[in-house]
């Protein structure tokens, strides 16, 4: 399986730290949130990434360059003439992405994973790909932590729709939906993703600049889209400067010297 990193947005909530560097080499323990993330997917037995850059990219580009070898074939999907938001993002990284045959793929090529460059947690990544489906566009790792803004899962734990608690505001393309019927979880920033989304972000109307979020509201209904539940699942949002205490020290705890080895 490939995975993709979002590692192009521009941090702004991470400012004054992104005013100076890209979010991805914001340093956790004295290592990027691309090296902790890119260690992640290599102990996950993943050895080819892609990695989108936009804000500062060539500080991006040269920080692996510089990293040496590290056990991994990485892509550069490069965005700096346009943002695309996350489903663009997969959209422009589609040539890394897609079966290196010509045909559907087999096993693992099938789909790929998807990760945001913030995000660090105890996940079992192996484990999460076994719970994809064989029907699934998108399989979503989501939790229970607290938010005002929820997906929206029927009892199959199918995607249904989003709302937002704060307002009551709720998408869905079911106009019927009972939204006190459905489970109401938090998207982790992780999922695993068809490589026949492709064709569907064409035929749904999607172009070169979009959020996957509204692909996955506007497509659900006709393709299954599924959540997936880690239990005791430790997931840390580096999204804000006061989260980078709390990040340490589960680095720490969690990983301990092996969060500072390349292999």
């Amino acid at each position: 399986m490939k995975a993709l990193i979002f590692a192009a947005g521009m941090g702004t909530r991470l400012r004054p730290l992104t005013d100076t560097m890209p979010k991805a080499l914001v340093p956790v323990c004295g290592k990027p949130l691309l090296w902790h993330v890119m260690m992640k997917l290599k102990s996950a037995g993943i050895t080819e990434v892609v990695v989108n850059v936009h804000h500062f990219a060539d500080m991006v580009e040269d920080y692996l360059r510089s990293a040496g070898d590290l056990g991994m074939t990485v892509h550069i999907s490069d965005e700096r003439d346009l943002l695309r938001e996350t489903g663009g993002g997969i959209m422009h990284a589609r040539k890394y992405l897609q079966p290196s045959d010509d045909g559907e793929g087999s096993g693992r090529e099938r789909h790929f994973l998807v990760h945001n460059v913030d995000i660090l947690s105890d996940l079992d990544i192996g484990w999460f790909e076994s719970q994809v489906r064989p029907d699934a566009l998108a399989t979503l790792l989501v939790s229970s932590r607290k938010t005002s803004r929820y997906l929206l899962f029927d009892s199959d734990m199918r995607l249904a729709g989003w709302t937002n608690v704060a307002t009551g505001e709720v998408r869905t393309p079911y106009p019927d939906l009972d939204v006190s019927s459905c489970r109401k979880l938090a998207f982790s920033g992780i999922h695993i993703i068809s490589t026949s989304v492709f064709p569907v972000f064409i035929q749904e109307g999607f172009g070169e600049r979009f959020p996957i979020m509204d692909f996955y509201l506007k497509a659900a209904a006709s393709y299954p889209v599924y959540g997936v539940q880690a239990e005791n699942l430790h997931m840390i949002d580096v999204g804000k400067p006061d989260a980078l205490d709390e990040a340490g020290r589960f680095v720490l705890s969690r990983m301990g010297d092996d969060a500072f080895r390349d292999s």
